[in-house]
This record gives C-alpha cells, sequence and structure tokens, in this order.
C-alpha cells in the first residue's frame, strides 16, 4: 500500500522513510513509500534505483529489472542506476547484459573505489574470468584499506577456484572490518551489496567444504582463516595457485594484476586427458562393432567423436579462468609438450567424425594412435 501523500514532503525524504523500513524487512511498505515519492517526482532517479534495490531485496528479479531501466532511462550515466540494473540483469540470468553493464561500469569509473569492486564482483557473476579477476585486483590496489575491496577479491577468486587466494583476501576483509563476517544476515538495502557478496562467498565455501558452522561458542569461524598479502604487507608469501605480474595489455587494467596461467594449464591437462581416454574408448568400441554392422558402427562413432569434441571445448571454456585462445597461446610459449597434447586431443575424437563420413579402418586407427600420443605427451610432462 502506497503512503499518504504529503505534498510537503520531498522525494528525499520518502526514501529516507523507505530505507528505514528496508532495514525493518518491511519491503512492501519500503515500496510503497518510493511510490508515494514517484507519485510526486516520476522521473526521480534515486527513487527508482532505490525501489530497484527494495525488489532486489525482496527476491523479485523482474520487477527490480523494470524499476532498473527506468532508473538508467532517466539517467544513464548514473553508477547506482547503472548497478541495480546489473544486479536484477544477473539475477533474472540475462548473463550477457550484465557483464556488458558492469564491464561500462569498470571503464567508466577506473579510479572509484565503489564502481571498481562492485564493478568486478557484478562482471564474475556473469562472466567471470581473468578480467573479473583483474578488475577485483584494480578494486583492491584503488581502495586497499576498505574491506568490501578484499571481499570482492575473495568472492571472484573462490569463484575461479583459487581458494588460497580467497582465503588469504577474506581473512584481510575481516581484519579491516570483522563486521563482514555477519555480513550475510544484514537486513535492509543500505548495505545490500555488501550482503550480496557475503552470501555468494558462504555458498562458494559450502562448495568447498570450508567451515561455516558455528563453534561451541556460537561464534561464525572465518571460512577462510590465512593471512592475506596486502598491498602494504608486500614481504607475506605469495598465493600457491596464482602470483602477481605486469600485463603490459592495453585492454587491461594498468597496474599489477594476477596471471592465472598454473590454474589454466591444470585444466586443460585434465580435459585433455579426458577427451584423449575418451576417445581411445570409442575408437575400440566402434572396431568391435563393425563385427555386427559397419553402418552402425560408423553412426555410433561419429556421434560419440563429434560430443567428445564438443564436451571438450565447452568444459574449457567453462573451467579454463581466462580466454581459451589465451591459455593455448601461452601453452604454446612456456609448456609446448602440453599445448601440443591439447592439439591433437582436439583432433583425436574428430577423426571418428571422418571415419563416419568416409568409412575405412585407417581414419578409426588414426584417432586411436592420436588420443595414445596425447596421453603420452600428457604423463610424460614434467
Amino acid at each position: 500500500m502506497a503512503a499518504p501523500l504529503d505534498p510537503e514532503t520531498t522525494p528525499e525524504e520518502y526514501r529516507q522513510r523507505a530505507l528505514l523500513l528496508a532495514d525493518l524487512g518491511r519491503y512492501d511498505e519500503a515500496a510503497g513509500e518510493i511510490a508515494a515519492g514517484l507519485s510526486v517526482a516520476p522521473e526521480e532517479a534515486s527513487l527508482l534505483a532505490t525501489l530497484a534495490r527494495i525488489h532486489l531485496a525482496a527476491e523479485q528479479p523482474a520487477e527490480a529489472l523494470v524499476a532498473a531501466e527506468r532508473a538508467t532511462a532517466v539517467a544513464p550515466a548514473e553508477i547506482t542506476a547503472l548497478v541495480v540494473r546489473a544486479m536484477a540483469l544477473a539475477d533474472s540470468r540475462k548473463f550477457g547484459e550484465a557483464a556488458r553493464v558492469a564491464g561500462d561500469i569498470l571503464r567508466q569509473w577506473p579510479a572509484d573505489a565503489y564502481a571498481q569492486r562492485t564493478g568486478a564482483a557484478l562482471l564474475s557473476e556473469s562472466r567471470n574470468g581473468q578480467e573479473a579477476l583483474n578488475a577485483a585486483w584494480n578494486a583492491v590496489r584503488v581502495a586497499p584499506a576498505e574491506a568490501e575491496a578484499h571481499l570482492v577479491l575473495a568472492v571472484v577468486a573462490a569463484r575461479l577456484r583459487l581458494f588460497d587466494l580467497a582465503q588469504r583476501a577474506y581473512a584481510q576483509a575481516l581484519d579491516l572490518d570483522p563486521a563482514i563476517g555477519d555480513a550475510q544476515r544484514d537486513m535492509g538495502i543500505v548495505r545490500f551489496e555488501r550482503r550480496r557478496w557475503a552470501r555468494a562467498l558462504e555458498e562458494l565455501a559450502d562448495e568447498a567444504t570450508l567451515p561455516v558452522a558455528p563453534d561451541a561458542e556460537g561464534e561464525y569461524p572465518s571460512p577462510f582463516p590465512r593471512a592475506y598479502p596486502a598491498p602494504d604487507r608486500p614481504d607475506e608469501p605469495e598465493p600457491v595457485t596464482a602470483h602477481w605480474t605486469e600485463v603490459p595489455a592495453v585492454s587491461r587494467p594498468s597496474g599489477p594484476v594476477l596471471d592465472v596461467s598454473g590454474s589454466s594449464a591444470e585444466q586443460v591437462r585434465r580435459f585433455a586427458l579426458y577427451g584423449a581416454n575418451a576417445t581411445q574408448v570409442a575408437a575400440v568400441l566402434a572396431g568391435l562393432m563393425t563385427l555386427a554392422s559397419d553402418g552402425i558402427s560408423r553412426m555410433w562413432a561419429g556421434l560419440i567423436g563429434l560430443l567428445i569434441f564438443v564436451g571438450i571445448i565447452v568444459a574449457l571454456n567453462r573451467n579454463v579462468p581466462e580466454p581459451l585462445a589465451v591459455a593455448l597461446t601461452r601453452l604454446r610459449a612456456h609448456d609446448r609438450r602440453l599445448a601440443a597434447a591439447a592439439y591433437v586431443g582436439f583432433v583425436a575424437p574428430l577423426l571418428l567424425f571422418v571415419y563416419a563420413l568416409a568409412g575405412g579402418i585407417v581414419a578409426l586407427v588414426s584417432a586411436m594412435v592420436l588420443a595414445a600420443v596425447a596421453e603420452l605427451l600428457i604423463l610424460t610432462r614434467r
């Protein structure tokens, strides 16, 4: 129900009353206050952005997106409107649009601490990878004393399975602001972003089977309890799974970023080995099927070969924490054996498809040989 109209009440007063109601969890009444304010000032961007946040807090992404779209239409360069729009798009599973908006936020405000940490977190929600990790580190570099910057870095790193880095970042966030540990249980929308990132981290900690249950005294221990090498503590050891480096690419933020080449190499090795093993098994079964029917053998081999190839590519794109082409280029320069294994592993299942089209034992045997070569290159890699 909308609040009764008072001609002397300003839009900002309606917004402040809505914030107070939202802090009590009374989101419907808070939305009513905003509706009353909009009846006085229908084009007030701050009211529309606050309404979008209220709907997000109430887990109503469709309504939030409508309000956020109106806010950005009124104030297309207003950061708060863009932030809630990206959140609403992500919650509505429109990840491509959400990533684009998050990227716009990062590019428009490269030196703004709030924009950098929020844009990094939103980008990782929609399209996680090296770009999101770079942005999260840039947020820490811009504001090393702000706990939420380290919290965002922990979330982005955990989504990339870089748990050593996530542990350190979360510990530093707690050092700067112990209230971060209880942020996921906050109410209202004043610290809505902090609650969102803290809840995301809690879910990731559950997936990683890290401790999040209360101890005997009722306290919630940090899911990431290790020390973090903050920018003002460079003498502490670096994470095992990633290291700081300089990346001069123009498209990346200036200054130190994270090189995740070790994680990329491990994912390429793992899925190349899976693909080679699957190709070996499929080729042997296809050969046995020729005893019953050459046509069935070829049809089955073609289907399985195509599925293996597509499955490898999809799995690599989802799990490698940077663009696959970038990872393969780096491997060609620094780990040629693994790069060769990957490319040979990509070709092997395609030979099953060639066998399905042309027949002949040569293509089938070639698929088995290439798969064996890929396995040998991986297993003998130092």
